[in-house]
């Protein structure tokens, strides 16, 4: 049994061939949202066995890199990471992995919920990035995936308000649902107009989280975010935008940005089974491998309010 999430990187690949300087010269396997039941394991493999349930971290690196010693192996110049040129991704019925980078489920955690803490680590390190604590008054721009699972996270991390912004009504519904305090729909790409908006109802942001590229959302992101604040940049656009650059740093907002995660997946893994954080509400839709095509394209194009795709690997 295997279960697969699939994500906006991955619609992109398929679409475009290419997410920044990651470019596919050669067909390639997609899927790195991963759970799985192990039905075999290498020599020396002692704390997993054959029927263990799993989630699978998609990314190894070298292990020996100053990154890697330091305890930033997301950063190393040699990770091996699923669906990401030139390596393979795990939409198969059999995937390999090592041992180290899997994390064995609680009974009580599905393969669903497992799939599922790869985006979720994603929102917790964006918010080890900013910072985000007990008290934290929160902005998160954007309300797709990422967006929901760092205010999932956000709301774990003790913070006292959080507000969310997007364009889409059904996904802001989605957030008030999740335990967002406010939420903005944006009707402007003017980023100080959004800001005064957001302040009016969170006050200055502690904190905020930009989860959709957008300059205009980055914008909204610098002019909300308080003196002395931090910015943290998660969703990727294009890769030049011009930014309002004199108001952050004559206010000293720190513009931060992350890539992927690092030794977060045991942290969303404890988050899910302690009960912190519930994912499931995110789990939209549910294909079989042979319907992987329809289900590329509910996630492209949000039919029937999709949020997170999954794909089930195993044979019937």
């Amino acid at each position: 049994m295997h279960t697969v999430g699939i994500c906006g990187s991955d619609v992109h690949y398929w679409k475009h061939g290419c997410i920044g300087d990651f470019v596919l010269t050669a067909p390639m396997v997609l899927g790195h949202e991963s759970s799985g039941v192990i039905c075999a394991v290498g020599e020396g493999v002692s704390d997993l066995k054959e029927g263990d349930r799993v989630a699978i971290e998609p990314g190894t690196p070298c292990r020996t890199c100053s990154y890697c010693k330091k305890g930033r192996y997301n950063l190393c110049a040699k990770m091996n990471f699923c669906a990401t040129p030139p390596y393979h991704g795990s939409l198969c019925r059999r995937y390999n992995h090592q041992a180290d980078f899997c994390y064995k489920l609680p009974d009580h955690v599905s393969l669903e919920e497992g799939a599922l803490l790869e985006p979720l680590s994603v929102g917790v390190h964006a918010c080890n990035r900013a910072g985000i604590t007990i008290g934290s008054n929160v902005l998160v721009c954007g309300a797709g995936p990422i967006g929901l699972v760092t205010l999932l996270t956000a709301k774990a991390c003790g913070a006292s308000k959080v507000a969310i912004t997007d364009l889409d009504e059904g996904r802001l519904k989605k957030a008030r649902e999740l335990g967002a305090d406010y939420t903005i729909k944006v009707e402007s790409r003017d980023g100080r107009d959004m800001a005064r908006k957001v302040q009016e109802l969170l006050g200055p942001a502690d904190q905020t989280v930009e989860c959709t590229g957008a300059e205009s959302s980055i914008h909204t992101g610098i002019y909300a975010t308080k003196s002395g604040g931090v910015l943290v940049i998660v969703g990727m656009g294009k890769s030049k935008i011009t930014l309002p650059i004199v108001d952050a740093l004559c206010r000293e907002v720190d513009i931060r940005g992350i890539f992927r995660y690092v030794n977060c997946y045991p942290t969303a893994l404890a988050m899910v089974a302690s009960g912190r954080v519930n994912v499931k509400p995110l789990i939209t839709h549910h294909f079989k491998l042979e319907e992987s095509l329809q289900a590329f394209e509910t996630s492209r194009t949000g039919a029937g309010g999709a949020i997170k795709v999954l794909i089930h690997c195993n044979k019937e």
